[in-house]
């Protein structure tokens, strides 16, 4: 599908800007309502709405609701709620869709409007043509009888809170364990902290002030040295770090060592494993070899998608396997939730630290990734290095001195012109060498 709008996940951009305005977002309302009511059968659509603590959520979350309304769909909206409490929600409700506002990570000035099936999963290609294409059609309301209504779902957050305990183990506990849990001024800010401390664990909370304009600011999971030092400052036993809309994790040991999503994924599966088989695992381009190494020599097939947890979702489902993940956090266990959850992902480490009395540094003690360095190298738009012999030779010559104790990936950005040059070696300064030696090609030949 060529799409004009939508990324790979969702509608995102500048508030401000198309196409984040509220014009476009109010004809994205309609279109979206009258895809839903073009399939509808026997009923009036009904689509939760839900959001981050984005100071532009307010604005974007009439628009949306007016265009919705005026094409005859329902709305229930749920105020602030992690994305993936909105795609429980939508599934329990039984809506037709449900509907993120949040740019995820990204800044306050930045949002965006992502959309989830009746399922609870990302929407399909064909769902999204289907919007896309009512987009270009002019701006229609309904007669007045047939208008939606709108109404509040005032227990959202409880709701989800009880639905990520119930993935915790009944058998288990968190008595005794001290947890600093930073919600990124986000959308888990009154989520996050109750699920742990409901499940016994003494919580220290961070990132739970949110106003308006400092979601992700310094804190949250790409800024987990701030957790870290809090976890040291507290005496905590582990830290928990989620992003603005709490899809992503990262956590933190006691030691102050900082766990990314790669090395989270193995201490699950290898729980899993421990209860039964693990059919296989889903990880990414920029997985880290040293999983995949480790997975194959347990026994247990390891696949790579595309960058993104839509596509490591899209290969799960191919394949008919439950977990995977990206490095960032993105972690995927299918057999808890239909889409990515940073609280419940926690639980599942937590479930396995637990368990068996032991560290995150016990858990993953018998995976050592190896060190990664990513370069960003400018190029001209639509620069394809793969035609380029010069850079194709370059590759081969890193790749012939790695001899097999590493990789090169090379892969454009989706949204700006520059090439990722990634090299894992065995030595961070190998890699971080090579690296800079690619890209140093790729600026030569990008500009001939």
């Amino acid at each position: 599908m060529s799409r004009k709008y939508f990324g790979t996940d969702g509608v995102r951009g500048t508030v401000g800007e198309v196409p984040i305005t509220p014009e476009f977002v109010l004809r994205l309302g309609q279109a979206a309502g009258r895809a839903l009511t073009s399939t509808a059968e026997g009923h009036r659509p009904a689509v939760l709405i839900g959001k981050d603590t984005r100071i532009s959520g307010y604005m974007l979350e009439a628009a949306l609701e007016a265009g919705l309304s005026s094409a005859g769909v329902d709305v229930v909206l749920c105020g602030p709620l992690p994305t993936p409490g909105v795609a429980y929600l939508t599934r329990a409700l039984r809506l037709d869709a449900g509907i993120v506002i949040s740019a995820s990570h990204n800044p306050y000035p930045d949002n965006g409007i992502k959309f989830f099936s009746a399922h609870g999963k990302k929407l399909p290609d064909a769902v999204e043509a289907a919007i896309e294409a009512e987009l270009d059609k002019p701006l229609h309301c309904v007669s007045s009888k047939n208008l939606g209504k709108a109404r509040r779902l005032d227990d959202a957050a409880g709701r989800y809170i009880e639905f990520c305990k119930r993935t915790f183990p009944n058998e288990l506990d968190l008595k005794d364990v001290k947890i600093v849990v930073d919600s990124a001024h986000g959308a888990a800010y009154h989520v996050a902290p109750p699920v742990f401390h409901e499940l016994g664990a003494e919580v220290v909370s961070l990132g739970a002030s949110p106003n308006g304009m400092n979601i992700n600011d310094g804190v949250g999971a790409l800024h987990a040295q701030h957790l870290a030092k809090a976890v040291e400052l507290n005496d905590a036993d582990v830290g928990i770090a989620l992003d603005g809309d709490a899809d992503r994790l990262v956590m933190v040991d006691a030691a102050g060592r900082i766990y990314n999503g790669d090395e989270l994924l193995y201490v699950i599966v290898r729980e899993r494993m421990r209860r039964g088989t693990v059919d296989g695992v889903v990880g990414t381009l920029m997985t880290n070899y040293a999983l995949e190494r480790r997975f194959r020599e347990l026994g247990v097939p390891f696949a790579r998608a595309k960058v993104g947890d839509r596509y490591v979702l899209e290969m799960l489902e191919e394949k008919g396997w439950l977990y995977g993940g990206e490095g960032s956090g993105h972690l995927l266990t299918l057999d808890c939730h239909t889409t990515g959850d940073g609280i419940v992902s926690a639980l599942q480490v937590l479930s396995a630290m637990r368990r068996h009395r032991q560290t995150l540094a016990d858990l993953t003690a018998d995976l050592a990734l190896m060190p990664q360095a990513l370069v960003n190298a400018k190029v001209e738009r639509g620069f394809d290095w793969k035609s380029h012999d010069g850079l194709v030779s370059a590759v081969g010559e890193v790749e012939r001195e790695l001899n097999g104790a590493g990789r090169v990936l090379i892969r454009p950005s989706g949204t700006e012109p520059v090439l990722r040059v990634m090299v894992e070696a065995r030595e961070v300064e190998i890699a971080e060498a090579m690296a800079h030696r690619l890209a140093a090609v790729v600026g030569s030949v990008a500009t001939h």
